[in-house]
């Protein structure tokens, strides 16, 4: 077992320090996706050209410390944010070919930050799907074992961060498709309070539960990146004017007298006990540095998943009706009439599993279904925050494992959406809710599988949040474990 600590702050150190170049780091970036990735499979287009030329640029500034605090680091930005210049897909033949002329906002401020964007990462088709079996451009392969999914919809940038092509990707989160794939994969994950982080350049699956957020090998580089990207944004309205605070100063790792909230009853039912057991072992870790372990109770956490599905299916209805053939994006030829082409557009360029949720939410939304099903599940997801919110005005943050199993095989829910959807168990209700949670690695199953950990906050707290990630995150070194097979060293 080596150990990579090819942290994003260490690789800024040492350019400010003038120990390498960005040349040399981005020239590493891309030997090592070049290495790995036609075996992973995380990687949908690599710009070697523009991300050196880039670098470059970074090489040429005689201040390298005033360049800022992504100085050199490369980064990967997952395929449903768009880039300028760069073909941005969202995993679908809809938008094969599509190269966006902006960039989302996320990705203009990690550039201004000194960011070098190396290219985009494969996800499920419009960030729909829990395994990344879902692009249409193949599936990513789980860097601890090829023959396992690395979650999803993020699963490309989790990879990517895993198997150390790079030391931060850009992933987002609808119903935890940052965290979910961090679990998997044994990264760090952030989804950051619903507003925190501007959603201009997102290719908008559901809009009121889509967030961009970072994915990075230490809890320190999550709270960097997402210090970067966060704060109001005049291109979204939905961006929180909410200050953004010094979140690396919250992280001291003195956690005596923090209350940490555990909600013992959902992990009973269906929870790998091998999950069970590094999750409780994880929280005596917290527990021996002061923190104060406190059972509690999440109402309505049983809903979360059909109410889940039910208003995301009806907001993917909506927001992908635009994809018609007429405006942009792939056209059907050989058709007759305009009928004709928007059904074999669509139909040709959809995927089974984005036509399933397309079909679920239309239903949802027709005439006569409405106030049963979408507007009851509004209610229902009421309830669910409200829940939550009970729940952490007594203690500080929740504790609960990312997903109730390991790493599954690659093919083996793919024709049975329930089960597969039943992997978001533990991540849609920060969704929902609209709250701030990060994955952390808490372990590894007894075949080498990555175990994660998730900690929510309240609304705007990622402070609290990221106190707890850290200073459990000083006490084990999970993160510092690379795949075997990455050419980094590893796990046999």
């Amino acid at each position: 077992m080596a150990t990579v600590p090819a942290t994003a702050t260490d690789v800024r150190a040492a350019f400010v320090e003038g120990a390498t170049t960005a040349v040399a780091i981005c020239e590493t970036a891309l030997r090592r996706i070049a290495a790995s990735n036609e075996r992973l499979g995380a990687m949908l287009a690599v710009d070697g050209e523009r991300a050196l030329g880039r670098a470059a640029e970074l090489d040429r500034r005689a201040d390298r410390r005033a360049i800022g605090p992504l100085a050199a680091v490369p980064v990967a930005i997952k395929d449903t944010i768009c880039t300028e210049g760069v073909r941005t897909t969202a995993g679908s033949r809809v938008l094969a070919r599509f190269v966006p002329p902006y960039s989302a906002t996320v990705v203009t401020r990690l550039e201004r930050a000194g960011a070098v964007v190396v290219g985009k990462t494969n996800c499920d088709e419009f960030a729909m799907g829990s395994s990344n079996e879902h692009s249409a451009f193949g599936p990513v392969a789980n860097p601890w074992d090829a023959s396992r999914t690395p979650g999803g919809s993020s699963g490309g940038s989790a990879a990517a961060v895993a198997s150390r092509m790079v030391p931060l990707a850009m992933g987002s989160d609808t119903g935890g498709s940052v965290r979910q794939p961090a679990g998997f994969c044994g990264c760090v994950g952030m989804r950051p309070t619903y507003g925190r982080v501007s959603r201009y350049g997102l290719i908008a699956f559901a809009s009121s539960l889509d967030q961009i957020g970072p994915l990075t090998l230490t809890v320190r580089d999550a709270a960097v990146a997402l210090q970067v990207i966060a704060g109001p944004d005049g291109f979204d309205s939905t961006a929180a004017a909410e200050p953004v605070p010094d979140w690396t100063a919250a992280m001291t790792g003195d956690v005596r007298g923090c209350r940490v909230g555990v909600p013992r009853r959902l992990l009973d039912d269906g929870v790998d006990p091998e999950v069970r057991k590094a999750f409780l072992a994880a929280l005596e870790v917290i527990r021996s540095r002061g923190a104060i372990l406190r059972d509690v109770e999440l109402a309505h956490a049983d809903l979360a998943i059909p109410v889940y599905y039910l208003i995301a299916t009806a907001e993917a209805s909506s927001n992908l009706a635009r994809y018609d053939g007429v405006r942009y994006g792939y056209r059907a030829d050989g058709v007759s009439d305009l009928r004709a082409m928007y059904e074999r557009t669509r139909d040709e360029g959809f995927g089974a599993e984005v036509k399933r949720r397309i079909m679920l939410g239309t239903f949802v939304l027709s005439a006569g279904y409405y106030d049963a099903y979408y507007v009851k599940a509004q209610q229902a997801r009421t309830l669910i925050a409200r829940g939550l919110d009970a729940a952490l005005g007594e203690v500080d943050v929740i504790a609960i494992p990312t997903s109730p199993t390991v790493a599954f095989p690659l093919g083996e829910r793919v024709h049975d959406p329930l089960t597969m959807y039943l992997a978001d168990v533990f991540t849609v209700g920060a969704s929902l809710a609209g709250l701030p949670a990060v994955s952390v690695p808490c372990g590894f199953s007894a075949a080498g599988l990555p175990i994660g950990a998730q900690f929510l906050g309240r609304r705007f707290d990622e402070s609290g949040v990221f106190r707890v990630a850290d200073a459990y995150e000083r006490d084990t070194a999970y993160w510092q474990v690379a795949p075997s097979g990455t050419g980094h060293g590893g796990r046999a």
